[in-house]
């Protein structure tokens, strides 16, 4: 459907940018019901909510004139968590409402705030900026907040997060009670809605679509991997779901170096970013990203906060979300303003239970299945190094070049020269990582079965069709080996769970255990690597048959 009534110059610069028809959250404050009343809108990132809230607030801003007054205390303020998301809205409401006569002022840390002192006494008729400095000019009066007509907030729940409710408050308790306050917000939790109650007015609640629901244009794929192999699964995954840009995620700055200067390593294009970089390291590495010179950026959740790159079209959670607004927070950079994405969560096997709870916290169906192989990835490129150097020899070659081929083919036979090319196509792209097998998932009976801890050890494990594969490790009775230690022993050593890991028998110079079938070839691989603790010296290998008692 088309855009409702809205001021002129407004419909005019929607045109201008190509917008034929509001998006869901547009259409949804833009209803008739919502005219002059307080919103408390729930959205998913991408979803055009910048767009969404300037036109909600035109009918304060503009009223019947076709332009706006001449710039002097703000009419409208915008408060954001992040100076990127803050620095955005300028951009996305400076074109909005430039024939209008807009004039937007930002004031965001780590920028001058001299200058944006200077600016404030220019005059603005709407201010965008992060709740500590928005908070210091309004105390230090260089902010005059006595003609506003509308405030919003802008992803309030990422704010509560950072810790800014303080600041929200004293924010909001020295504008006009009069004013018309927007609330947008990905998720609605309890302090959100505590602030909706306190500082809003019979607000109207807009859930502009399903909250927590699956996102449509995002693919979100759940990658079964070994727990050792979290940063090779990151190189495959990368390598296998090529695109443009993508952000990875991690839960520490440590993890963040550590993972970053790894794919460096392994020839990738990436930037880091973490709370220790200062604000021109960070825009540097942002600008990186837009402009192509690199392709991945891994990050903590707070420093991704507000971040928006529109040619991400992936992105990879290294480490499990804690929560489900996380997860969804993080997935939502990606599939934005209509665009396909994909969300790769990287499930070591030991914590699936906890990821399938999550996703299902986060109403998020994912497709299950092991992380790319080498194999899959350089078949992959197979595919697309015939399809590059195709498209370069169906390009039309000067008389020169032309030439020279003529003289490489009198001395180079055609098949070596082709082969050529395709290593110089090749060159560029990182070696694939070898991963240990993983099973998509086990058998439902071995899923919903009891643990070894409630069945007692020495009971079998797998009915009569699914006979376990039997091992046995160099320490035995003599070496205290007991089973209360041996199970967790072996969970750790051969990257399994307790539900993989059948009957146990203990003899006096060995141990011989039993191994679910589908998780055998994993349990067999991990154990075989060189171990780095005090267990080291304890070696697993499989058993020449069953024991003629276990049987």
């Amino acid at each position: 459907m088309p855009f409702p009534a809205l001021p002129a110059p407004l419909l005019a610069a929607l045109a201008e940018r190509g917008y034929a028809e509001p998006t869901p959250v547009q259409a949804a404050v833009l209803q008739p019901e919502t005219l002059g009343r307080d919103l408390l809108v729930s959205a998913q990132t991408g979803s055009g909510k910048t767009v969404a809230y300037g036109l909600a607030m035109a009918a304060d801003l503009l009223g019947d004139a076709t332009r706006l007054p001449q710039a002097g205390a703000p009419l409208a303020l915008v408060v954001a968590p992040t100076r990127e998301l803050a620095l955005q809205v300028q951009t996305e409401l400076a074109w909005l409402y430039g024939p209008a006569g807009g004039r937007i002022v930002t004031c965001v840390g780590g920028t001058d705030p001299i200058a944006e002192r200077r600016a404030l006494e220019r005059g603005a008729h709407i201010v965008a900026g992060t709740p500590g400095r928005l908070r210091d000019h309004l105390e230090r009066g260089n902010l005059r907040p006595g003609a506003l007509r509308a405030v919003v907030l802008d992803e309030a729940d990422e704010m509560l997060d950072l810790g800014f409710r303080e600041e929200l408050e004293a924010i909001l308790e020295t504008t006009p009670a009069e004013r018309r306050t927007l609330l947008f917000s990905a998720t609605v939790p309890k302090p959100i809605v505590q602030i909706a109650k306190t500082y809003q007015r019979d607000a109207l609640r807009i859930a502009a679509s399903d909250q927590g629901a699956q996102h449509g244009d995002i693919d979100q794929r759940a990658l079964l991997i070994a727990p050792h192999e979290t940063e090779r699964a990151v190189v495959n995954a990368l390598r296998f779901f090529e695109a443009r840009a993508a952000l990875v995620f991690c839960r520490t700055r440590a993890a963040v170096a550590r993972l970053h200067g790894n794919l460096v390593e392994r020839g990738f294009s990436a930037v880091a970013l973490s709370g220790e970089l200062s604000q021109a390291e960070r825009n540097r590495a942002l600008q990186g990203l837009r402009d192509g010179r690199a392709r991945v950026c891994v990050a903590t959740d707070v420093a991704a906060r507000g971040i928006d790159l529109p040619d991400l079209g992936l992105v990879i959670h290294a480490e499990l979300p804690t929560d489900p607004e996380t997860l969804l927070h993080r997935s939502g950079r990606t599939g934005r303003a209509g665009r396909k994405g994909t969300s790769v969560l990287l499930v070591p096997h030991n914590r699936r239970r906890a990821a399938e709870r999550l996703l299902m916290d986060a109403r998020v169906k994912a497709s299950w299945g092991p992380a790319p192989t080498a194999e899959a990835i350089r078949a992959q490129d197979n595919t697309r190094i015939l399809a590059q150097a195709a498209e370069v020899v169906a390009e039309e070659a000067a008389e020169d070049d032309l030439a020279m081929a003529r003289t490489l083919l009198e001395t180079q036979p055609a098949e070596a020269l082709a082969a050529a090319l395709i290593r110089q196509l090749r060159a560029p792209l990182p070696a694939p990582e070898e991963l240990a097998a993983m099973a998509e998932r086990a058998p439902p009976a071995a899923r919903g079965g009891r643990s070894n801890a409630d069945r007692g050890v020495g009971e079998r494990s797998q009915d009569g069709s699914q006979p376990g594969v039997w091992f046995r490790m160099n320490l035995g009775r003599n070496g205290n080996a007991d089973p209360r230690w041996v199970l967790p022993f072996l969970c750790r050593r051969g990257h399994v769970t307790r539900q993989e890991i059948g009957r146990i028998k203990v003899l006096e110079r060995e141990t011989q255990f039993e191994v679910a079938p589908w998780a055998a070839q994993r349990f067999a691989s991990a154990a075989r690597r060189p171990a780095e603790d005090e267990d080291a010296h304890i070696r697993i290998v499989p058993a020449d048959s069953p024991p003629a008692r276990a049987r």
